[in-house]
């Protein structure tokens, strides 16, 4: 027996009904997206989906990994080195402590080609040499050391891997900088994109001066990172958007991570005491 017709409309009627509330269902935002992954819980795309975990790091041991991370040894021109020594670069706690000290005997600075050393020690790693990835979305949950006074320079940064080829020295050749303070503005974060920068005139930099933060509190820096589009995120509010599709921002990046001392007007003047640590909970990427 054939059904009638105002029966077969209200079949019809029933599932798009059921259609419509299985699809509210699946996309209701805050709907868990599944078990958390090494890299915490499943981040939604603005697209659809969700990312793919690549890179979780959480400094759960007692050290660095030497297969994720190196530390970085540099003399500069300034009064500031970078030493790979407990004193700068440590992990306990699962967390993550770059620092600067005063360079002593006990944490020398390199001997520059003057004979001099500097006068401070201060705090890099990277994943040069390890890790890199081209696009994504890259993430740390960071606390810089409150400071009443100039001269503290934090950074979470992106630069070239250099395995695959740069066009341009660095960097000319792409910088990423999604998180910069300085403690003479210690309510300010600044994310900045260098692109073919430094060249005359300037055809490729791009940064925000209304980002706000809080030294020593935990807050948490995201890049989501296309070929034609970069977004910095602070606590998940939009800070930055670049859609210039840049040909020096294509390709593979390391992650770096850096407590410095800062220059010009953020020069360090003695007000600030040492030693200064900024401390990184964790680091993902996803793609």
């Amino acid at each position: 027996m054939r059904p009638s017709r105002p029966v077969l409309l209200l079949l019809v009627g029933l599932v798009t009904v059921l259609a419509a509330a299985a699809a509210w269902w699946v996309q209701r935002p805050d709907e868990p997206l599944g078990p958390d992954g090494p890299c915490g819980p499943p981040v939604r795309k603005d697209g659809g989906g969700t990312w793919e975990c690549t890179f979780a790091e959480d400094f759960d041991g007692d050290r660095l990994d030497p297969d994720t991370w190196t530390a970085t040894q540099l003399v500069g021109s300034d009064d500031l080195c970078m030493v790979d020594h407990p004193s700068t670069v440590s992990v306990a706690d699962g967390r993550l402590r770059l620092s600067v000290v005063a360079a002593d005997d006990t944490t020398p600075c390199p001997v520059r080609a003057d004979g001099t050393r500097a006068s401070y020690a201060g705090g890099w790693v990277t994943t040069d040499g390890r890790w890199s990835q081209q696009y994504g979305r890259f993430e740390a949950r960071i606390r810089v050391q409150d400071a009443d006074g100039p001269g503290l320079h934090e950074a979470f940064w992106l630069w070239p891997d250099t395995r695959y080829g740069a066009d341009r020295p660095w960097p000319q050749s792409g910088e990423i900088d999604v998180m910069e303070t300085y403690s003479h503005r210690p309510d300010l974060v600044i994310p900045f994109l260098h692109y073919a920068a430094g060249e005359k005139p300037v055809n490729g930099v791009n940064t925000a001066w209304d980002c706000r933060t809080t030294r020593g509190e935990w807050h948490t820096y995201t890049l989501e990172w296309t070929a034609d589009r970069l977004e910095v995120l602070v606590d998940g509010d939009s800070c930055l958007v670049n859609t210039e599709g840049a040909p020096a921002l294509r390709k593979r990046f390391i992650i770096a991570l850096t407590q410095s001392m800062g220059t010009g007007e953020n020069a360090y003047d003695g007000s600030v005491p040492l030693p200064v640590t900024m401390e990184v909970d964790w680091v993902r990427a996803w793609r």
